[in-house]
């Protein structure tokens, strides 16, 4: 039990004492029960503090790793990793929607801050959650299905109502993908085609240093039609890193080769490090109509980024009905910003990229940096203040509070 180190990237050292891995429900609930305060733990892939406690750790680690097919729905443990889930439900013909940039983050981490792959038609990730098992305060384990009332505030929860033990995802019939990288695409075409590239395959990434790099990943679903021409960029004949003069080997395949929808739709291997953690990451969403002028409004910033910035990545997600999702209720368009690891100058930066996307909407990532503040929270999220009042009905005495949900969330 002892404490917890550092999250991914380093910049975290986390303030608890002990992690506690129970390795049933019933511990878990035993656990939390016992529990002054606890706060659960997943991969720790989010670069702020959202996780941190000065009390307990829980990790779900040691959990059994049993996936349960039912119908149209993978039940899934509250420890595993998309890498892990997805090679499991491959080998049985199934698939999921769709995939973060890496595969190794936990299920229920990535679905309670919104975390997304790309796709005009896609839905983050936590819009496949059919389903919640959830340890309250008290030790109580609920049950929350779509027809709940509170589901729909409960899936994108910050780690603020309980302790996730299974979570139900929606499945389908496996299918390939095939990744293109298309080369030298110009500004102009960039801007006055936003729309058309964004929606060009089933799945489609935008990296740029918003000077001159432009490299576009289509993510291309086998079978659906696809472009031959890509808006006058070129496809890369070699594997191409989104950052320049990086290798390659921990990329899933390129060029245009068919593979299993789980070892395309990442960017990253399942087995392999995707890096050694010495970035930070930001990003902010904003309704789709604003995309490209969105982007036309980051662009005067490129020379006062470029010290700070390893790569941007632009990507599209579904509009979703969850309340603290930040695709809730509009069609999005994401920023990513990779970051050098300063940050203290990041943190300096981070307000003239949030004043540049503020015409617009600009909602930030719950699990990475921002210094969006409330009440801009309460304007951004507009169902806030409904999971105030659910996060209290879960946990009135602020078991699972942290410095984080004080700070941003009023809790």
């Amino acid at each position: 039990m002892a404490g917890s180190g550092t999250n991914w990237a380093g910049n975290l050292t986390y303030g608890a004492q002990r992690t506690h891995r129970p390795r049933s429900v019933e511990e878990v609930r035993r656990t939390v029960a016992e529990a002054e305060r606890i706060k659960p733990l997943g991969s720790r892939h989010c670069f702020n503090d959202i996780a941190d406690t000065t009390a307990d750790h829980l990790s779900l680690d040691a959990l059994p790793d049993d996936v349960e097919i039912d119908g149209d729905v993978a039940w899934v443990p509250g420890g595993m990793r998309y890498g892990e889930l997805a090679a499991h439900l491959a080998a049985s013909g199934r698939a999921l929607h769709n995939m973060a940039s890496l595969p190794h983050i936990t299920v229920v981490g990535a679905t309670a801050t919104g975390t997304h792959g790309s796709g005009v038609r896609n839905g983050s990730l936590s819009a496949a959650v059919a389903g919640l098992d959830i340890v309250r305060a008290d030790g109580e384990l609920v049950r929350l299905r779509p027809e709940d009332p509170d589901f729909a505030g409960a899936v994108v929860h910050l780690g603020a109502l309980g302790v996730v033990t299974r979570i139900g995802l929606r499945v389908q019939p496996a299918f390939d993908v095939a990744t293109t990288v298309h080369l030298g695409l110009d500004w102009d075409s960039l801007l006055g085609e936003f729309d058309a590239i964004t929606s060009a395959a089933y799945s489609v990434s935008v990296f740029t240093d918003f000077d001159e790099t432009i490299q576009v990943w289509a993510k291309a679903r086998v079978g659906d039609d696809s472009r031959t021409d890509f808006f006058g960029a070129r496809p890369a004949e070699v594997p191409t890193h989104m950052l320049r003069g990086t290798g390659i080997d921990n990329l899933t395949e390129q060029l245009g080769v068919a593979g299993s929808w789980h070892e395309r739709l990442p960017h990253f291997k399942a087995g392999v490090t995707p890096s050694d953690g010495d970035e930070l990451q930001s990003e902010y969403f904003v309704p789709a109509e604003h995309g490209a002028a969105a982007l036309a409004a980051l662009r005067p910033l490129a020379d006062k980024m470029a010290p700070l910035l390893h790569i941007g990545e632009i990507r599209t997600i579904a509009a979703d009905d969850l309340w603290l999702s930040p695709a809730h209720g509009s069609d999005s368009v994401a920023f990513h910003f990779t970051w050098r690891p300063a940050q203290a100058s990041v943190e300096r930066l981070l307000p003239d990229v949030e004043a540049a996307l503020e015409p617009f909407g600009g909602r930030p990532h719950w699990g990475k940096l921002f210094t969006t503040e409330p009440p801009d929270l309460d304007l951004l999220y507009p169902k806030l203040a409904d999971f105030r009042s659910l996060a209290r009905r879960f946990d009135p005495d602020g078991k699972f509070g942290n410095d984080f949900l004080a700070r941003t969330i009023g809790l």
